[in-house]
């Protein structure tokens, strides 16, 4: 069963900077695909980056709202996924979760797509 923990968010001002993290456990490395969302209050859960944990993989795909300023990483040795997050604005005020699933598809920023979730980590974005 994939364990998934947030940490790293918090308060700061817009155009600031947070990076968030992803501990991760019992996954298969040769077929994870990981990927970060968030969910502002009264809107929709909303797909971020994705990162292929796949052997020579490691590509990324971003949304639009985020490409530019938000960088997902992962490191191998640690277990643990990232989300740097740079000049933050107030409209990235939302919960931040983590998520995983086996094997890649199509539509990898789709929340049905992931099984697995983390508990989610606050950010606080003020103006």
């Amino acid at each position: 069963q994939v364990k998934l923990v947030e940490s790293g968010g918090g308060s700061v001002q817009a155009g600031g900077s947070l990076r968030l993290s992803c501990a991760i456990s019992a996954y298969d490395r040769s077929r994870t695909l990981m990927a970060w969302f968030r969910q502002a209050p009264g809107k929709e859960l909303e797909g971020l980056a994705r990162i292929d944990l796949y052997p020579g993989g490691g590509s990324t795909l971003y949304a639009d709202s985020v490409k530019g300023r938000f960088t997902i990483s992962q490191d191998n040795a640690k277990n643990t996924l990232y989300l740097q997050m740079n000049s933050l604005k107030p409209e990235d005020t939302a919960t931040y979760f983590c998520a995983a699933r086996l094997g890649f598809v199509q539509g990898s920023l789709l929340p049905p797509n992931y099984p697995y979730w983390g508990q989610g980590t606050q950010v606080t974005v003020s103006s």
